[in-house]
This record gives C-alpha cells, sequence and structure tokens, in this order.
C-alpha cells in the first residue's frame, strides 16, 4: 500500500514512519506538517492509504479528506477524543488517539490490509511516470486524451484540459501504453481507442480536436477500427 502521512507536528510523522517501517506491505511515500502541500502531491501521485491529525492549524483532517476527489483509505490521529465521531462518519478505516502505542498502530494497519486486499478485485489505478520540468509527474492512463510529437517532445493532453509536456519520441511513449487501449495514428499523434467519437474521410474527431490519420497507418488503422 502506498502511502503518506500529513500531521503539523514534526515529531508525530517521525512515529509513523517508524512504525510503518515494521510492516512490508506499506510504503510510507512522503510525510507533510503542511496540508496544502499534500493536496498537490496527492493530485499527482494517488495514494491507497492516509494517515492524517484532525485538528492541525487552519486545516481539519476530516474535512481535508472530504475535499479530496479520489479518497483513498485513512487513518486519522489527533491527542483530542472528541473528533472520533467524525472520523468515523467518513467511514475511516481507525483512529488513532495520540499517544498510540505500536500495538494499537499495528491493529489499524491490519484493518487497511484487510481493505485493500478486499479491493484489490477492483479495477486498479493504472499510471505512468515522466519527467516534466525537472520532476516526476504521475499520469492516470484513463486521463489521456492525446498525445502529440513535436520533435524530441511530447504534449500529452489530459481530459481536464491539462497539457504536460516532456521529452521523449512518441514510440517510446507508444511502448509503454497498452497496445489494446491505445494507436497510433500519425507520425505526430497517439490517441485512446476510447475516446474516438467518429472517423470522416481519414479525420478522427475527439471533442473538438480532428486527428488526421496517416497514410502509412491507416491500414493498420481501420483494420482494427472496424473490429
Amino acid at each position: 500500500m502506498i502511502a503518506i502521512a500529513i500531521d503539523d507536528e514534526p515529531p508525530a510523522l517521525k512515529i509513523i514512519s517508524k512504525f510503518c517501517s515494521n510492516f512490508e506491505l506499506v510504503e510510507l511515500k512522503m510525510t507533510f506538517t503542511n496540508p496544502l502541500e499534500a493536496l498537490h502531491y496527492l493530485k499527482k501521485f494517488p495514494v491507497d492509504l492516509l494517515f492524517i491529525d484532525i485538528q492541525m492549524p487552519g486545516y481539519n483532517g476530516v474535512e481535508f479528506f472530504k475535499s479530496l476527489e479520489n479518497k483513498p483509505m485513512v487513518i486519522f490521529t489527533t491527542a483530542f477524543s472528541e473528533y472520533a465521531l467524525d472520523g468515523f462518519n467518513v467511514n475511516a478505516v481507525d483512529y488513532l488517539l495520540k499517544p498510540y502505542t505500536p500495538e494499537r498502530f499495528a491493529l489499524a494497519i491490519q484493518k487497511a490490509t484487510e481493505l485493500f486486499k478486499n479491493n484489490r478485485i477492483s479495477e486498479p489505478v493504472r499510471s505512468l511516470a515522466v519527467r516534466s520540468n525537472y520532476s516526476l509527474t504521475k499520469i492516470i492512463l484513463e486521463d489521456i486524451c492525446l498525445i502529440e510529437s513535436l520533435d524530441d517532445y511530447l504534449t500529452i493532453y489530459l481530459l481536464s484540459g491539462k497539457k504536460i509536456i516532456v521529452k521523449m519520441t512518441l514510440k517510446y511513449m507508444l511502448d509503454q501504453l497498452p497496445a489494446n487501449e491505445f494507436v497510433r495514428v500519425h507520425r505526430s499523434y497517439i490517441l485512446p481507442w476510447k475516446l474516438i467519437e467518429q472517423v470522416r474521410n481519414k479525420m478522427i474527431l475527439i471533442g473538438d480536436k480532428r486527428i488526421p490519420i496517416g497514410s502509412s497507418y491507416e491500414k493498420d488503422f481501420f483494420s482494427r477500427y472496424s473490429m
């Protein structure tokens, strides 16, 4: 399970890091004292499990969790028992009252592990990590609308309207994508099959975009598109 922890007190984060190191299934990727920084991270890098303090300066952990579009499992941590009901009202895995023991922490991890294993039957979040602006960016495959090439750079268009520019060849990118879900239709374009709305006169319609089908890719495209 990929996890992060949010708490305005660094000693509390050190305890979580130490306790997590005892569990092979839990990989604590990052810790944050600033919830806003954690929010930016989660938008790029989805996680399976979130540890979060409830009462932080300017932030309420429960409200923070409610605001997340893609909600992971959550374990709330706090020194105030009166917040327990709020935590469980959002289907928290567990609620750890500070100071908690390694044994109590282990019980929370056990609950999260059981949920994680049971949910593996559902469709996993598939992603691709690319280097953009000198940092790694995780791209959810289902969010890709179109990939356009210009020399050795690619522009990856997402359904949200966001564009990510990476230094990479189109051929290399195509090799990283599921062959049954993405197709190269031109020397400059890759697109997902599922978003093709219409094909007119060797022109593919995706939303307000018109993508030409290159002569070198025409035979392969139509043999697969007509299936």
